[in-house]
């Protein structure tokens, strides 16, 4: 039998959900207190800052060795996904390998012909701090983003690198764009991502307004991530993108949700699911949980409701001249069917589709809703979305 919950320890909250919480703009201000929403609202403002910081470098040194032959994003948690979303962002055409590295130091190969960025939003990550400096003693090229004042700067300064100082104002996961952005202007200045000023404006203005939807003050019949959080209540949630953005969008919201409302979570890509994991839908919280479900049961019984599956699904639209999107006809086709198959099993399902003239901007119109939905179930079930104790005695336990 497990140990008792130790409150001292600043677990909090409870299973059932409270679902009048969330259209009390006081109650979902005073269980925030650390102001995880505010900060997630600030999504726009971070693009554009982080557009301003970088631009005060000068990142064109980059390119006049020319092309990398290789770019390494190094980092960990959130600072590692603004390296995925590079990687996403240049698509399945850029001349150059785009790699997310998690672990401490580089990959055995970086040498002198190479580019590593190293992200951390507290600037004494582990991994950055050893990437950085493996980078320099191998004479890679090395781009730091992190906050000023802190030990990645040190190592960027001793190696007369270029550093891109990102305030740190929240934690990492409330901070992707502030992070992913300046990896994104680095790439442009080598050549690997095209990546206008109007693109950037246009997705901060996005975020701007996906924020405004979502606040706290929206009641949820009109509030789109409250809806969601609803829809995803009481459940095992599957995410699934209908292409590498969306697919990259759903494994956010698997951070997110994991991290913000402590829900466990299965992200993919859809068209991989089909393979095997749409197999989930005919199992234990799946099918074989609705056959034998009681319509007459309480809707609020925490063992009827924790016992079943939820699908929402990411779609992305793509642009007519987009490298990274599945054919529109295909990416409709898999949705139509999960949808169909999720219908004949009882299971719930949520669409979200992109919207943005932009790749970036589609990833942005994928990615607000669901933040502000983690943040809202965080809340509704008791939760402090900015505090995660086990976050925080894991790594005093590993730091002692």
């Amino acid at each position: 039998m497990g140990a008792p919950i130790d409150g001292s320890a600043g677990v909090r909250g409870h299973r059932h959900l409270d679902e009048a919480l969330l259209d009390d703009v006081a109650a979902v201000e005073a269980n925030d207190p650390g102001g995880m929403m505010r900060a997630t609202a600030g999504a726009g403002a971070q693009v554009r800052e982080a557009t301003a910081l970088t631009a005060e470098v000068n990142l064109a040194q980059l390119a006049d060795e020319g092309r990398p032959r290789a770019i390494v994003i190094a980092g960990a948690g959130t600072a590692a996904r603004s390296g995925d979303v590079l990687a996403t962002v240049a698509g399945p055409r850029c001349p150059v390998p785009v790699l997310a590295h998690r672990s401490s130091g580089v990959p055995g190969w970086v040498g002198a012909a190479d580019v590593v960025i190293a992200v951390s939003a507290s600037g004494r990550s582990p991994e950055a701090l050893a990437a950085a400096e493996a980078a320099t003693r191998r004479g890679a090229r090395l781009v730091a983003i992190g906050a000023p004042d802190s030990p990645l700067q040190s190592v960027a300064e001793r190696g007369r690198s270029p550093f891109v100082p990102v305030p740190r104002r929240a934690p990492a996961r409330a901070s992707l764009w502030a992070l992913t952005v300046p990896v994104l202007l680095a790439a442009r200045a080598l050549g690997l991502v095209k990546i206008t000023e109007a693109d950037l404006a246009e997705t901060a203005s996005r975020l701007d307004a996906d924020a405004d939807r979502c606040r706290p003050a929206a009641e949820s019949f009109v509030n789109p991530a409250k809806a969601m959080a609803l829809s995803l209540a009481g459940s095992v949630p599957i995410v699934w993108g209908s292409s590498p953005l969306a697919t990259m969008a759903a494994r956010r919201f698997g951070d997110t949700l994991s991290a913000n409302a402590r829900y466990p979570v299965v992200t993919g890509e859809l068209g991989e699911a089909g393979r095997g994991r749409v197999g989930l839908l005919d199992g234990y919280f799946g099918a074989l949980a609705e056959s034998q479900r009681d319509i007459f049961a309480d809707p609020d019984d925490e063992e009827e409701a924790s016992s079943r599956l939820s699908v929402t699904l990411l779609q992305d639209g793509g642009l007519a001249d987009d490298e990274i999107s599945a054919p529109a006809g295909v990416e409709e086709r898999r949705i139509e069917a999960v949808q169909e198959i999720c219908e004949r099993r009882g299971i719930r399902w949520t669409l979200l589709t992109a919207e943005g003239g932009s790749v970036l901007e589609r990833f942005a119109s994928l990615v607000a809703v669901p933040d502000f939905a983690s943040i809202y179930l965080s809340l509704a079930h008791g939760l402090d979305p900015m505090a995660v104790p086990a976050v925080t005695e894991l790594k005093e336990k590993l730091r002692g």
